[in-house]
């Protein structure tokens, strides 16, 4: 009896030692999400999979797999501080299927435990002495609307490569030169250019780096809570950048920081027309979703044929025993009738990036890229363009 005493006692001590807090559902379940995009896929050592959480008035999660770090803060109500490392991706998972309801969180430093409504979940915690700090954020570059933002990077991205033995073509070149930011991206087969203004930290700033595209997407897309994203960067050389350098993004209470690519990107203006022979216009709804009907029957890596005269452009696909279709539209044309081929889920993807009602194709000749836009307005260039190599055709 005097041992049970003893220990209960000493229970209650650890349990008033204990963290506790208190969080709304959706703003925890948004910042883990958020959190959990710096987790590594195989983690080189075991405390990268956790994810930490600390508590100092606020509470500010943080992930990091010596690539990516992602941090977001929160308000909670709590009066204790502490550090908990729990298991990320099951806290994630946790989070995610919550009901509607508050959630408390307690830590007694073994153990965290999480509770909403009538659900409990314990999570063991890892050793939170052995994570490594996060990175630095870099010097401040710039700060740009975040949709204005969100909407840029999503077109850039289009042509960006997924082959990972060429690590250059799966980032996105970003350019900075005074108030305006270029975003180029390109797989050897489609090349995707996007210029757009920002309001710049440090106007002498003139850099050219490369970004990973899907962490450069994925940041995009999660910061259009607040109004603007602030862009941190040190350039390869810089002092404490590193060896290819690194690239921050701040807004809303989140941050993170992406480690640069290193590697030759292509020298892509030359490939860029000076001129055309011919001009086509049309409306982009009406020719995707006309392109994704005659591609129904295109074989794995076959061509859409596009024929384009005087009033019409006619759609193609299949040919000899295979299934085979056709679909006529209207469309105006400047110049020579031509003849050419794409592939069709790149032709498709260029058409769906484009935020203009018509799209205007430019081509030199059959054998040459196509230079996709939006219709400009009368005083102005297209602020993206899409450059698209098409097929050959036997024959």
């Amino acid at each position: 009896m005097r041992y049970r005493a003893a220990r209960d006692e000493a229970w209650d001590k650890e349990r008033q030692k204990a963290v506790k807090i208190g969080v709304e559902r959706d703003v925890l379940a948004e910042a883990v999400a958020w959190t959990a995009r710096g987790l590594p896929a195989r983690p080189a050592v075991p405390v990268l999979a956790g994810m930490r959480l600390a508590v100092a008035g606020e509470l500010t999660l943080s992930s990091f797999d010596y690539d990516v770090s992602a941090e977001a803060t929160i308000p909670v109500t709590s009066e204790e501080e502490g550090v908990a490392l729990v298991s990320g991706r099951l806290l994630a998972e946790i989070t995610r299927s919550l009901p509607p309801r508050p959630v408390e969180l307690t830590s007694d430093g073994t153990r965290a435990i999480l509770t909403c409504g009538s659900a409990t979940f314990t999570l063991l915690e890892m050793p939170a002495d052995d994570y490594p700090s996060l990175p630095e954020m870099p010097p401040a570059a710039g700060s740009i609307g975040s949709d204005a933002f969100a909407s840029a990077v999503s077109q850039s991205v289009t042509a960006a490569g997924r082959d990972d033995t060429l690590p250059a073509l799966t980032g996105v070149r970003m350019e900075i030169e005074g108030d305006t930011v270029t975003l180029v991206s390109t797989d050897r087969y489609r090349l995707a250019i996007r210029e757009l203004r920002w309001n710049p930290a440090r106007p002498d700033l003139s850099a050219s780096v490369l970004v990973p595209a899907r962490a450069l997407s994925d940041t995009a897309r999660a910061l259009t809570a607040g109004a603007e994203v602030s862009i941190a960067l040190a350039v390869p050389g810089e002092a404490g950048a590193g060896g290819e350098g690194m690239i921050g993004f701040e807004g809303t209470g989140r941050r993170t920081t992406t480690r640069l690519l290193g590697g030759e990107f292509p020298r892509y203006q030359s490939l860029l027309p000076t001129g055309s022979n011919a001009v086509a216009e049309l409306p982009a709804g009406t020719f995707a979703e006309a392109v994704k009907r005659v591609a129904l029957v295109a074989e794995r890596n076959t061509a859409v044929r596009l024929s384009f005269s005087a009033g019409e452009l006619v759609l193609e696909a299949g040919s000899g025993d295979e299934a085979q279709a056709v679909e006529v539209l209207e469309a105006s044309l400047e110049g020579d009738d031509i003849q050419i081929a794409f592939n069709p889920q790149y032709l498709l993807d260029g058409l769906t990036a484009i935020e203009s009602d018509t799209v205007r194709m430019s081509f030199t000749e059959s054998g040459k890229p196509a230079l996709i836009t939006g219709k400009p307005s009368p005083d102005t260039e297209p602020d993206y363009r899409y450059l698209l190599m098409p097929i050959r055709l036997g024959g």
